[in-house]
């Protein structure tokens, strides 16, 4: 069985919800904590970071959690071409340690700032829709397909932003991940889709090979589909509004569609390795 960690710092919240996302998706799944070694992280065939607060956002978010010997672990684990997702807070920690977008090895190359659209700049917690950029990495069957995928999203320090020539180059290299889109699939026009004002609607990055991806939104909060709004516009929000009792609103929610295609990815990569 496919082995995954999920890393937890102090002040991670989410581990719990991304547990038993990879477990329905077919995983075998460990909680790896902070003083966890380079050599612990040898034996995972992934790795997600998940959302929360690690060392109470001090200094700037994920700052500190960044600097663990279990990231440089990560980071070898990368360079075998394992999975990494970074969730929100977990996205944080990867943009501090340099793997993404990973340009070059080790360098926080771009931020990820305070939310700073002029309808709205604090704390922000709605659900939004998103859609994988490019066919390619981990979300490359979500690409493929064109689906798109509403999830919450939860922070205040979300906004991708950094010099706009580096995100041009980003966008060509196919590393923008997730895009920010509204519930019909055409490109966010503003708040309230594009949440925090994220530079090219950008809902995550990846390094330059698609498999280390850093994004905001919460899937494991959208794991199920009795936890979709039944007001939600769209596919999802129909499907959870003719749910009338609890086997199919126990069904799978957008979110999982995520950790499937993780999941599958990480498989690949044992199959790949062995």
């Amino acid at each position: 069985m496919t082995r995954i960690a999920v890393v937890v710092f102090p002040g991670t919240n989410c581990m719990y919800e991304t547990r038993d996302a990879l477990r329905a998706a077919g995983a075998d799944v460990t909680f790896l904590n902070w003083q966890a070694t380079r050599q612990d992280c040898s034996e995972f065939d992934g790795f997600v970071l998940p959302g929360g607060f690690s060392y109470e956002d001090r200094v700037r978010a994920g700052v500190i959690a960044a600097k663990h010997a279990v990231v440089e672990g990560i980071a070898e684990a990368a360079a075998e071409g394992k999975p990494i997702l970074g969730i929100c807070n977990g996205a944080q920690v990867l943009v501090e340690a340099g793997l993404v977008p990973g340009l070059h090895a080790g360098n926080v190359e771009i931020a990820l700032g305070r939310n700073a659209d002029a309808k709205w700049n604090g704390y922000y917690c709605e659900w939004v829709h998103l859609q994988a950029a490019n066919p390619r990495g981990i979300f490359e069957e979500i690409a493929k397909a064109g689906l798109v995928l509403p999830m919450p999203v939860g922070h205040g320090e979300g906004r991708f932003v950094g010099d706009p020539e580096l995100f041009a180059e980003l966008a060509r290299k196919g590393q923008v991940a997730l895009q920010y889109v509204n519930a019909q699939g055409a490109p966010a026009n503003g708040f309230p889709d594009n949440p925090n004002a994220s530079l090219l609607n950008v809902a995550g990055l990846s390094d330059p090979t698609g498999r280390v991806v850093a994004m905001m939104p919460h899937p494991e909060r959208a794991a199920w589909l009795y936890q979709v709004p039944e007001s939600l516009v769209g596919a999802w929000g129909d499907r959870r509004r003719a749910a009338d009792h609890f086997e199919p609103m126990a069904g799978k929610g957008p979110g999982q569609v995520m950790y499937d295609c993780f999941v599958k990815v990480a498989s690949e990569s044992v199959v790949k390795n062995s």
